[in-house]
Parts: structure tokens; sequence; C-alpha cells
């Protein structure tokens, strides 16, 4: 009888404090658990006692990489809880401000996280030692989804100019030339960035996942929409509680996430794009078909031309949005708090990410819910492991790490915002 125990110590290129544990016995896994160590931060119970305006700003602390997605989805939950919809020019550049945080989110995953496993390298600076073009390549397009969020939000992380109903001032035409130039330059980029990670050697690896996302009838499902499965379902996102639970489990600050009733769904940019690559843009569907994705995309390794496909139709949007964005009346539409619960959820650049506020007529919080979505990712990252390990446990100690770091990063967590190297131990008797 032979036992195997598997300790991944903590993982490298991934967004937060993560490990990994796996035993096995005669060939088979028993027990395999992605462990999220990093201590929890409370921004719920924070938020209990606020004022009904605070949460854009308090939320967006809770990544800097994606402060925007927090922003919004709080924003339509603080809203919806009062009985007001953004809609025109200010909807417009909440959107084109989200625009800015997809470039520059799948920009910095695709160049300096997950290319190097692709291109043998322990690090995006071990690669740009022999790539300098191509990272520099990276930098300028994560730069131009920067100074996007930057030229609406006040700054590009944590952005300050983000209220409830809109903003405190918004940016003129004559403001967001400079920008728009920049996202005519991004957009050549990232064509060319499709068409580079489509040449990676993918494993042969396909997965029968269970995905859900938003879908908008007008437009690739970022701000806004019902949610949709794979399996047919649809519901509004009022219904979210109905379908979506979360567990503690014992081996995970973070929770997991169950779909009516079932875990192991995934959201994200293969979610996304199954449920609506025919909603992307027309240059968009012409990169993916070229870099020879169908019209879903079950293939986790794969997950990084999906991405790249994103971020060139983010960049066409964006440049689309600012050609034809007529000015607001006024930064903001007036919101007045109500004793109700409000909904909210957008698009995260890993994810469908949900809010929901309950405040009383004074405006005061008493119920906040958040569901990010790598939570929603957890278990069905567990699966892919298991799939992926179980075949393989007779590999060399470093190559069995690699995949497992690989697996992993497929999805680009967001634990929270630190990175370390991987550190391998098995025990075999």
């Amino acid at each position: 009888m032979t036992h195997k125990t598997i300790t991944v110590g903590g993982l490298s290129r991934v967004e937060g404090e993560g490990a990994l544990l796996v035993r096995a016995r005669d060939g088979r896994i028993e027990d395999l658990e992605l462990r999220i160590y990093e201590p929890p931060r409370f921004f719920e119970a924070l938020l209990r006692g606020r004022s009904y305006t605070e949460p854009p700003d308090i939320t967006a602390r809770i990544c800097g990489i994606c402060p925007v997605a927090y922003q919004m989805s709080a924003c339509q939950a603080i809203e919806a809880a009062c009985g007001v919809e953004v809609t025109g020019p200010l909807r417009d550049l909440r959107l084109l401000m989200y625009y800015g945080e997809w470039i520059e989110s799948h920009t910095l995953h695709v160049y300096l996280l997950h290319a190097p496993d692709f291109l043998g390298y322990d690090s995006g600076i071990a690669m740009a030692a022999d790539h300098r073009d191509l990272v520099q390549r990276g930098l300028t397009l994560k730069k131009a989804g920067n100074d996007l969020v930057a030229a609406i939000g006040g700054r590009p992380i944590h952005p300050v100019n983000v209220r409830v109903g809109g903003f405190y001032r918004v940016p003129s035409r004559r403001e967001l030339a400079p920008v728009a130039e920049r996202l005519r330059r991004a957009r050549e980029i990232a064509l060319g960035a499709v068409s580079w990670v489509a040449g990676f050697d993918f494993p042969d690896v396909e997965h029968g996942y269970r995905f859900l996302a938003l879908r908008h009838p007008g437009e690739y499902a970022i701000l806004s929409g019902d949610l949709i499965t794979s399996d047919g379902r649809s519901f509004d996102v009022r219904e979210w509680p109905e379908h979506v639970t979360e567990e503690q489990v014992p081996h995970s600050t973070a929770l997991h996430a169950r779909l009516d009733g079932s875990p192991g769904y995934l959201v994200g940019p293969m979610a996304r794009y199954s449920l609506n690559s025919a909603q992307l843009s027309p240059l968009a569907r012409e990169a993916a078909a070229a870099a020879g994705l169908g019209p879903a995309c079950r293939n986790p390794f794969r997950s990084i031309v999906v991405r790249a496909v994103e971020i060139v139709h983010a960049c066409d949007e964006a440049s689309r949005i600012i050609d034809d964005l007529t000015e607001p009346d006024a930064p903001s539409v007036p919101v007045e708090p109500r004793a109700a619960t409000g909904h909210g959820a957008s698009e995260a650049p890993r994810g469908t990410l949900y809010h929901r506020y309950r405040i009383d007529a004074g405006g005061l919080i008493h119920e906040a819910d958040i569901v990010p979505p790598t939570s929603q990712n957890q278990a069905r990252i567990e699966a892919d492991l298991r799939n992926l390990i179980e075949p393989r446990l007779e590999l060399p100690k470093e190559e069995l790490a690699g995949l497992c770091e690989r697996a992993i990063r497929n999805h680009d967590p967001c634990i929270s915002c630190s990175a370390h190297f991987l550190d391998l131990h098995v025990d075999a008797r």
C-alpha cells in the first residue's frame, strides 16, 4: 500500500496567500484542499452601521487590482435599494472606467502572471530579461487601462471619483481625447497579444464546466444583466440568495459557494466567453476565431487566450464609447435613502461579483453581503486539480509542483495581494 502527501506551501503569481494539500493512497486522491490561509478582513462587518453613501469608497479597498468592480456592484446594489437606475452618459462612463480595469487586470495576468508558465520562466521578471520588448508592450497596454481608470476615477488604484448615483465630476471629451489615442495603440497591442498567446503549447484538457455569468441584451455583459448558466437557467440579480449560497469549509478562510445546491460551478472569462461570445465586438470575434477559439472554451489552460480576446473587446468598446460620448448634464443623479434591500452584480475581471445591502429609511446599512469570484470558483479549482493530479501522481516532484501551480493560475484567483514561491513537499512511504 502506497501513501503520498503533497504539500504546496505557498502559491506564486496569484493575488494572495494560499497553499495546496493532497493526500493519496494507491494512486487515488483521498483528500485535496486548496487552503486559503490569509486572515479575513471583515469588510461586511465594517459596512454595517455606515451610511449608504460609503460602500463605493470602503469596498474599493477590498482589492487593489479590481476596485472598480467592487465600486460598480456596490453602487448598483445601493441604487436598487433606493429605486434609482443610472442610465445614459453616466452609465457609459461607468462602463468606460470598468473597461479600463479589465484592460489593466487582464494584461497583468496575461503578460506577467500566466505567460511565464508557457515560456518556462519562474517569474515575469525572469521572462523580461530575455523578452524585454514583449514585456514592455504588456506594460504599455496595462498603462492604457490604468490611464483610463484614472481619467474617470481620479486615480488608477482605489478611485476616489465614484459615488452612488454617478461621479463627483465627469471628464470632458477634451480630457478623454489623449486617452482615446492611447487606447487605439493599445488595441493593436492587444490584437498582437491574442496571436502571441494562441501559439502557446496547451495541454489537451477539457472539463464539463457549469458556467455562470451575466447576460445583457445589448452588450457583452460587464456592468449589469441577468444571471444565466450553461445548463439553461436564468434569474434576476434580486434572486441571487435563492440560487447561490455560501458555506465555511475547515481548510479555508474563503467561503465556498454553491449554485442551486451544487458546488463546483465556474465564473470568469471562460464562463463569460462561453455564454456570450456572440456579443463580443466584431474585432474581438475575429481575433477569437483567428486564435482557434470556438463559441465556447472548456480548456482551462486556454483561458489566457480568452483573457487576451477580452482585452481586445475592452479596448475596442472603450474607444467606441469615447468617440460617441455625450457629456452628461450633471455628474450624478439624486439618490435618496429608503428602507429596502438592494442587489447588484457586475463582471469583475475574474468573474461575477455580487453585493447586497439592507438599509433603513435614514440610509444606515444594517446588512451587507459580498460574494467575490474566487469564493465561487474555489471548489471548481479543487476539482480541476484532482482531475489533473491523480493520473500523474508518479511524476517528479518539480514537474508535479509546476502543474499544480499552472492549474490554479489558469483561474487567476484573487486571494488578496501577495505572491510567494511554491514550496512542494512529497512524503511517500
